[in-house]
């Protein structure tokens, strides 16, 4: 018997950036161009929906500004993720928000995602775990690495992981969510066109592969002023546990992209590539060692 689930991923480029606008309104206009794609979304079915990386807000790390932090806010509690809790009980639609998360210790900011379930519930948090720091990508400057581990949410339709953007270049994580029973896992991100555009559709299909799930990874549009690092070549798509296309968006059009997973899919394919059966841990300590 089929165990349909109707995942969604929005890609949509920021309606305000860095040019003339205040940290406060760029990230609310960004949530008001969201709130009606995500109405859209739920009168189109979708249970279970992923936002962009840091989707309230321009892609910043190309500065060392300071006045970025400004966008962060406490996960579950801040105004975004309420306004969220609001809409995913609403429409009783899974929501994952990716935001820049602030913490009680002062200085101390988190790139996150904060799952809501369908009645609205917090479930938890993902914080990104790889942190890049180079040529436009300065991310160390306003990230810590992340300390939760690699979690998964039991939600009301299907048992969920979360990547978040360079982290799906490690594919440690990406075994540990299916080692930890994820179903779907969503990759929100923010990258460009050049060699990471290559990788786009290769490494996450080959991660749903090794491990046996469904994948949805989303990535933002156009560029973005003032730091022009290149443009984000959306390409939004979900693939299912044998690698296979499901869905897909354009490179740079606004729009969400719908896929019907059936669950059921991955019991079916895991019975023929038995990776986890063939695992061999006792052989892999020297993964855990750190290189001198």
């Amino acid at each position: 018997m089929a165990r349909n689930v109707v995942g969604g991923l929005i890609q949509c480029k920021n309606p305000l950036n860095d040019e003339g606008a205040t940290v406060p309104e760029i990230a609310q206009a960004a949530l008001e161009k969201h709130i009606p794609m995500i109405e859209e979304a739920a009168k189109k079915g979708v249970q279970i929906l992923c936002l962009q990386e840091i989707f309230n807000g321009p892609y910043f790390c190309p500065s060392q500004d300071a006045k970025w932090c400004d966008i962060a806010e406490e996960i579950p509690n801040g105004p975004t993720c309420q306004v969220m809790s609001e809409l995913a009980k609403k429409h009783s639609m899974v929501i994952i928000v990716p935001i820049y998360e602030r913490i009680e210790v002062a200085g101390v900011y988190y790139n996150s995602a904060a799952v809501f379930d369908a009645d609205g519930s917090f479930l938890g948090t993902y914080r990104k775990n790889h942190i890049p720091h180079t040529n436009g990508f300065w991310e160390k400057f306003f990230f810590k690495p992340g300390n939760l581990g690699y979690p998964v949410f039991k939600t009301a339709y299907g048992t969920i992981g979360i990547y978040i953007c360079y982290d799906r270049h490690f594919p440690e994580g990406a075994r540990l969510l299916g080692l930890h029973g994820a179903e779907i896992v969503f990759n929100p991100s923010a990258t460009v066109a050049g060699l990471s555009e290559y990788l786009w559709k290769l490494e996450q299909p080959a991660h749903a592969v090794a491990n046996g799930y469904f994948l949805g990874a989303i990535n933002r549009i156009g560029n973005e002023p003032p730091w022009n690092i290149g443009e984000f070549y959306g390409q939004s798509y979900f693939v299912d546990p044998r690698g296979q296309f499901l869905a897909e968006a354009s490179r740079d059009k606004d729009e969400i992209v719908i896929a019907t997973m059936d669950l059921e899919l991955i019991e079916e394919v895991r019975r023929t590539w038995q990776f986890y059966r063939d695992r061999r841990p006792d052989t892999y300590g020297d993964m855990v060692k750190q290189l001198p």
